[in-house]
């Protein structure tokens, strides 16, 4: 596609072993840390999936606190806190940098997309330059569906030759927000941006020639998309609902 030519920020990610002493405390206990080792990335998209509790979000977290991002998410200049649950994994882990430097980042988590969209409105309360929510498309992300302010970030805040870590941000998007979300993506890669996204979504896996990684018993694995268990389940029930249905509902 002639989209991947483009060099790192973030080469990888290794867990200083050495320093854990207890592999059977939290977080250091879930799945993905067991053998974990190194992460290598893609220069341009790399997709961790697992499933619930198998701790992709807890390393993405913990990867986008040790890059200098607000563990609740936004940008590096962000650093409110409704309620600190975040690990203290980041302390344990070793980010391999290029001489390369975004001009842009963000941090998105599902989950607390919320309290970012409050602080912006108490950010723009006070003195000082031009409306923060200008560069989120100028209209409030509290006034917007969940999905149209998880779009609207990636369409207005989101500028290019930025590193952006994303958290499940299909959570709030119908599977025809999912392809436009792709299209944006791609533009972005274009642009010289990097990704790693934690996800479920089959939809977002697809992106071509991004890494795959799947969390299993033995840690992390590279597979290809049609490896995932995402891909399999979701094509094996469209494929025969009938038989799914009949075996969950009895």
């Amino acid at each position: 596609m002639g989209s991947f030519d483009v060099e790192h920020y973030l080469m990888e990610v290794r867990l200083r072993r050495e320093r854990v002493a207890c592999f059977g405390a939290y977080p250091f206990v879930l799945p993905v840390l067991q053998q974990f080792q190194c992460l290598e990335l893609h220069p341009s998209v790399t997709f961790l999936v697992g499933e619930n509790g198998s701790g992709k979000s807890t390393l993405l977290e913990a990867v986008a606190t040790a890059w200098g991002f607000n563990p609740e998410g936004g940008g590096k200049n962000f650093r409110f806190s409704t309620r600190s649950s975040h690990s203290a994994l980041h302390e344990y882990l070793r980010l391999c940098r290029t001489f390369r430097r975004p001009k842009d980042g963000f941090f998105l988590r599902a989950e607390s997309f919320f309290n970012v969209a409050t602080e912006i409105e108490q950010l723009d309360q006070g003195p000082g330059g031009p409306p923060i929510i200008d560069s989120y498309g100028g209209i409030s992300l509290h006034e917007q569906s969940h999905g149209e302010s998880f779009f609207s970030l990636m369409t207005h805040r989101f500028r290019g030759e930025g590193f952006y870590v994303l958290d499940e941000p299909e959570a709030a998007l119908s599977p025809a927000r999912q392809l436009a979300m792709l299209r944006r993506l791609h533009e972005l890669v274009q642009q010289r941006s990097q990704f790693i996204i934690a996800t479920h979504s089959p939809i977002l896996l697809s992106y071509p020639e991004a890494w795959i990684y799947q969390i299993g018993v033995q840690g992390l694995e590279r597979v290809r998309y049609e490896d995932t268990e995402h891909y399999q389940l979701t094509r094996s029930f469209l494929n025969n609902p009938q038989s799914y249905l009949h075996n969950v509902l009895g």
